[in-house]
């Protein structure tokens, strides 16, 4: 009796585990926010992990190109305005962390992942960014093609991530009006400075399209997100969506995107673009970017450099313990 007792268990267990799926899945239909301590599959608390995790570090690893440029900003009020969105950028990265420690992820541990080159962030991050006009194009392209994917997200199945992402999303609109400013201030300037705008532009444009993920065909992940709920659109509709509202805005600046294939196709409303080299967009996820050596040895020696601040504050922290138990 007791062995058929030990039989039965994991038919039981697969048909609980069944009736709970879909009674997830029922909640995700009905727009149903899933907490914390709610049951969820673990394929759900998976994918979530990964892309808060990419998400956060990329916030962090973001932070290295415009952080080079604070001392060589060309004035105070933009250094001022350059040092508060590099410090947004890092509470963004915070906020994550604290959003995947939710799912049970240490932060250490995805921290570790990171610097050992087993997680991954967002492509961009992995270009220089050489003249003052750069910092403008990150702002205004990178946190435009940023705000594009994140605005969906405030409405994303998990609710601390979706509450984390309303914050983030008011602070990188702010940082794309920044960005869109200086360009703005370059094109308005001497010939030199409209060049070296069209020059990070022209830098800057393809590697933005990236960002988005690869073609909806060769995405991997996208369907059961958006079954779940976790992505509201795919990465081709959120691309478009980033095409057509930033083409306006060049020919505003008096720029010139350096596609000769973009037009705008009268039948369906949308510009269309050329194609993309996704040939690079893998090279560079697979560590051979421009910059990705540098900016893990920069996380990695800020890391080692802020071990002294963790122990204080882990010490601290014992100290307060020991006193409110006393």
């Amino acid at each position: 009796m007791y062995t058929q007792a030990l039989n039965d268990r994991p038919a039981a267990a697969a048909v609980e585990d069944a009736d709970q799926a879909e009674r997830f899945q029922a909640r995700i239909d009905a727009e149903d926010r899933i907490e914390a301590n709610d049951w969820m599959p673990e394929a759900y608390r998976r994918t979530l992990v990964r892309q808060i995790s990419q998400h956060a570090h990329s916030e962090i690893i973001g932070q290295l190109p415009e952080g080079n440029w604070i001392t060589r900003a060309p004035s105070l009020r933009r250094k001022a305005a350059l040092l508060a969105k590099v410090q947004d950028e890092c509470g963004h990265g915070l906020y994550l962390y604290a959003a995947a420690e939710t799912l049970d992820a240490s932060r250490e541990e995805l921290m570790d992942q990171l610097m050992e080159g087993r997680a991954r962030y967002s492509s961009i991050f992995n270009y220089p960014a050489t003249t003052w006009a750069d910092i403008g194009a990150i702002g205004w392209l990178v946190d435009g093609a940023a705000i594009m994917n994140q605005i969906p997200l405030c409405r994303c199945s998990y609710g601390p991530y979706a509450r984390a992402m309303i914050r983030v999303c008011k602070e990188e609109s702010f940082h794309q009006r920044q960005g869109f400013e200086i360009m703005m201030t370059l094109c308005n300037g001497t010939v030199a400075q409209k060049a070296m705008a069209q020059d990070a532009l022209n830098r800057w444009w393809w590697p933005c399209l990236m960002m988005f993920g690869p073609p909806d065909g060769a995405s991997q992940h996208s369907d059961q997100s958006t079954r779940w709920k976790i992505k509201r659109f795919s990465n081709d509709a959120l691309r478009q969506k980033f095409v057509d509202a930033t083409v306006p805005q060049a020919e505003y600046l008096g720029l010139t995107l350096p596609d000769p294939a973009l037009a705008f196709d009268a039948a369906t409303g949308h510009w269309t673009h050329g194609e993309i080299d996704w040939d690079e967009f893998k090279q560079v996820l697979a560590g051979n970017g421009p910059c990705n050596r540098d900016r893990i040895e920069a996380r990695r020696a800020a890391h080692e450099n802020g071990e002294w601040v963790r122990a204080a504050a882990a010490a601290f922290a014992a100290k307060q313990s020991q006193r409110q138990a006393a």
